[in-house]
């Protein structure tokens, strides 16, 4: 019997976990109806078209963090500003439904009055995070399209700050004149090591080391698969220098893609940083039980 939904709702991907009430995974099933193709009138559709056929006649409480939330998504939800505990179930959006099987619950985000910034899922991920490690003070990295940097103390959210790095690393492999020496897959340890020491001690000539990748590429025959490493190190290289208040001297912890977590702790680890890397989906669907078990608190 399926008890209640946890939901994660990105920009490109939905995924769904059937849930019992004690916690235990049920089912899980993704579609690529992420928020980014719908309108909002097609987020119902979607998510019934996913799990319909597993809802029973009772009304199914909803949990859903990430891009549903957003201003584009299925309805806005508020954000709630650091410093501040992840945001549970007590600040969500309820949001009435065509369908009387549902019962949805939107979970806010994190805003940042200065600098500027926002974060709206990542805080689901560190809240399921601080629940299998509550005594946790440090520093939590969640690497991605925009990679979080969040200072963690207390159980609180002290400050955190936003880098573009993924995007930038995808926009200028595959629409900048590096796509031409760049590429699609492949790596070199080396090449990328070498690469984010650089950007690190002199992150100011970013810019023509990129380009550098290019010339070599047609002087040199600069291997696409070492292109592609250097790449990523560069930026990857420049942010950590820009981090370095955060992560200098503390303890930190990675969420996110296998892959990408990899690259940014070797790049830690050659700077002595010893990192916790951990289960992405893990700590997303612990940061929704988490708000469940607030919504059980208010139904008993």
């Amino acid at each position: 019997m399926t008890d209640w939904l946890a939901v994660d709702w990105g920009t490109s991907h939905l995924r769904v976990w059937g849930m019992s009430r004690d916690g235990a995974v049920k089912f899980r099933k993704t579609s690529d109806a992420g928020m980014g193709h719908l309108t909002r009138d097609q987020f119902e559709p979607a998510l019934l078209d996913l799990v319909g056929e597993a809802l029973e006649t009772d009304r199914t409480p909803v949990v859903i963090c990430g891009m549903a939330g957003s201003r584009q998504g299925w309805a806005e939800a508020k954000y709630v500003a650091v410093p501040c505990a992840p945001p549970g179930i007590d600040r969500a959006t309820p949001l009435a439904t065509r369908d009387p099987r549902l019962t949805v619950h939107i979970l806010p985000g994190v805003k940042q009055t200065s600098p500027a910034d926002v974060m709206r899922g990542e805080e689901t991920q560190i809240a399921g995070f601080l629940a299998l490690n509550p005594k946790f003070d440090g520093i939590i990295c969640l690497p991605g399209t925009h990679t979080k940097w969040a200072h963690i103390s207390a159980g609180e959210i002290v400050s955190f700050r936003t880098f573009m790095t993924g995007e930038m690393f995808a926009l200028l492999s595959e629409q900048s004149v590096l796509r031409h020496s760049v590429a699609e897959m492949g790596w070199d340890p080396e090449a990328f090591a070498d690469a984010v020491s650089t950007a690190m001690s002199n992150p100011s000539d970013l810019a023509a080391r990129l380009f550098s990748i290019r010339a070599e590429g047609l002087l040199n025959n600069l291997d696409a698969h070492e292109a592609r490493a250097r790449l990523s190190g560069l930026l990857i290289g420049a942010e950590l220098a820009a981090a370095r208040p955060y992560w200098l001297g503390q303890h930190v912890a990675l969420i996110g893609d296998d892959a990408l977590c990899k690259a940014y702790a070797d790049a830690l680890g050659a700077q002595g940083l010893p990192v916790k890397r951990t289960d992405a989906e893990r700590m997303t669907l612990e940061g929704l039980k988490a708000a469940y078990e607030g919504l059980k608190e208010r139904a008993t």
